[in-house]
């Protein structure tokens, strides 16, 4: 095969009709339009530069359309080249949101997070994490205090990523209709608690990281933290950063489901290396906030009451 028909096949075949063809399905509510995550089972793949682009969040693998299909298939280049022109034409299923636009768009990073507002009580963001994921007062008013939160669009929520300095890197996005990061923004941590934490529950997403502060009662000295869905380099250096003090417990309180299970194995590595204790948590439903929510129903019923239901606790099986 000349490079030229290489280089139309490229262009002609997107990684979004390979993995359509593959059996994955688009996730609507976390994708956006750089990157749109698709999943078969337990497998995300993760497509970027407008369906030209691809990565494997829980391990290195990326590339282009031909090492998508060489990844997938375990086939060589060839084959791989021949499986690609056969998709010639394929027609794939687009997400059913579309980002919002709106004038902030135009502001630089810093001044788009200065310019939204904290959630108030009655806010469209409050009644949001309030009224539908449950999250009580005493936790938001905490989060506030701490500058974690701010309004987003449409009753959206903002939740800071923060480095190991305190400086602003980004935002997770998360509302009813909507999932995201900031445009620009860099993956770190979202941070809940004391910076002297000596237990680190990390989950992945804010919201899931809220929601475990709110079933502890904000137990004292942890740090609820969140990588916002992804384990990029910033993260991996942030969380390395704090499981290296003398004392540390990593707490791995991701979901209940095969990618929280990856995730865990990848936080006891980490606090292998470090030598620092490790642990899993699991929700007793898939994560922390069908948890909480659960939690709240049963005590409004009066079936149940503050901390009946305790999370689930052990250590995966060494790899």
């Amino acid at each position: 095969m000349k490079r030229r028909e290489i280089e139309a096949l490229r262009e002609q075949v997107s990684c979004a009709a390979v993995l359509e063809h593959a059996g994955f399905a688009i996730d609507a509510k976390e994708s956006t339009r750089r990157a749109v995550k698709f999943r078969r089972g337990g497998e995300i793949i993760i497509v970027t530069y407008e369906g030209r682009g691809w990565f494997d969040p829980l391990s290195e693998a990326k590339g282009d359309v031909f090492r998508l299909v060489e990844h997938l298939d375990r086939v060589g280049f060839l084959e791989g080249a021949e499986r690609v022109a056969d998709l010639v034409g394929f027609q794939i299923t687009e997400p059913e949101w579309q980002p919002a636009r709106n004038s902030e768009s135009d502001l630089s990073f810093p001044d788009r997070w200065q310019a939204r507002r904290s959630p108030w009580l009655g806010s469209a963001t409050w009644r949001y994490l309030n009224g539908e994921r449950r999250l009580p007062s005493f936790l938001l008013k905490t989060a506030i205090q701490g500058d974690l939160l701010r309004e987003g669009p449409q009753g959206s929520m903002w939740a800071a990523h923060r480095d190991q300095a305190g400086v602003l890197t980004g935002w997770e996005a998360r509302g009813p209709q909507y999932r995201g990061f900031a445009s620009g923004g860099t993956k770190v941590l979202f941070r809940l608690g004391p910076d002297s934490a000596m237990r680190l529950a990390v989950t992945e997403a804010a919201i899931d990281a809220m929601s475990l502060a709110a079933i502890e009662g904000l137990r004292k000295g942890t740090v609820y933290l969140s990588t916002g869905g992804g384990w990029s380099p910033t993260t991996e250096a942030a969380m390395r950063a704090l499981a290296a003090r003398s004392g540390v417990q990593v707490v791995a309180a991701t979901d209940a489901n095969p990618q929280g299970d990856m995730f865990a194995e990848r936080l006891r590595a980490l606090a292998d290396n470090a030598g620092c204790d490790w642990t899993r948590l699991r929700p007793t439903e898939e994560d922390w906030n069908e948890t909480l929510k659960i939690r709240e129903r049963e005590k409004k019923d009066g079936e149940g009451v503050p901390h009946a239901r305790r999370p689930r606790q052990g250590r995966l099986r060494p790899a």
